[in-house]
């Protein structure tokens, strides 16, 4: 094989390679769960690819790939109640990126929206929302605070094309001052509460020894009554009175007789 052979072998191969590329080079695909942004030479296209394969012209376009999966991050900070309790927290949001705003957010944004967009909102939120209520009231009203703060966030971020899914407080700790106090408070509750049962308790009982007596001056004067009524009342009043014992001496005028002095017989 001479050399001008070999030189057009080497072409033929060299053109078969470039073609190859070239031919790649015209189609993308995107991915499940996302969408695909194109940039033209760095301009960004406002229609964006759904999943699949697609075709671009070569070396001008660039597909980038946006998640539009259920994304979790957390966020971790201080903010101050409404009564100035300083309250460290924890939370965690799930949040997703609409198909139709995947272009807008990486042209205004880039791919790092989570820590340039979400979670100073996050921090933003919490701030807001903590400042209205008390300490007490941040643990007692937990749900109530969550979806407040969740409500706060959509509206800061949702212009961004990005919908809060769930936001869920981790944990919310305050300082030791506080906790004793709150401790304290509940101990005090409690005693409360005990004496007041206590109390309750004790009036119960009263009522029913009241209630009792009652009854039982109820009972005795029905039966007065209808003693009175009969000529056996006095008969009846001394056999009540009757120890159950006979009398040691008995007789009628000037004779007397001592019982206990009779022979058993």
């Amino acid at each position: 094989m001479n050399n001008k052979k070999i030189k057009k072998l080497v072409i033929i191969g060299v053109v078969a390679v470039f073609v190859a590329i070239i031919g790649f080079s015209c189609f993308t695909v995107v991915g499940a769960g996302q969408t695909g942004v194109v940039t033209t030479f760095g301009a960004v296209s406002d229609k964006v690819l759904a999943e699949g394969i697609h075709f671009k012209i070569p070396f001008a376009q660039q597909v980038i790939q946006m998640n539009n999966r259920t994304q979790k991050t957390e966020a971790s900070g201080t903010a101050s109640s409404n009564d100035l309790q300083i309250v460290s927290y924890v939370v965690a949001v799930n949040y997703r990126v609409n198909n139709t705003s995947s272009a807008t957010l990486y042209k205004n944004v880039g791919m790092d929206y989570q820590n340039v967009v979400i979670v100073p909102a996050i921090q933003e939120s919490i701030k807001a929302v903590s400042a209205q209520y008390t300490a007490e009231e941040l643990i007692t009203k937990r749900q109530t605070v969550g979806e407040a703060i969740k409500a706060a966030l959509s509206e800061k971020i949702s212009s961004y094309g990005i919908t809060v899914e769930i936001f869920n407080i981790v944990n919310f700790d305050f300082s030791e001052e506080f906790n004793a106090a709150v401790e304290a408070k509940q101990t005090a509750q409690q005693n409360a509460l005990k004496a007041e049962q206590d109390l309750a308790r004790i009036e119960v009982e009263a009522k029913q020894k009241v209630t009792q007596a009652q009854a039982e001056a109820e009972s005795i004067k029905l039966i007065q009554d209808a003693l009175a009524s009969s000529p056996d009342y006095i008969d009846y009043v001394k056999w009540n009175k009757w120890d159950g014992k006979l009398p040691s001496v008995m007789g009628e005028s000037d004779i007397l007789l001592d019982i206990d002095a009779l022979p058993n017989n």
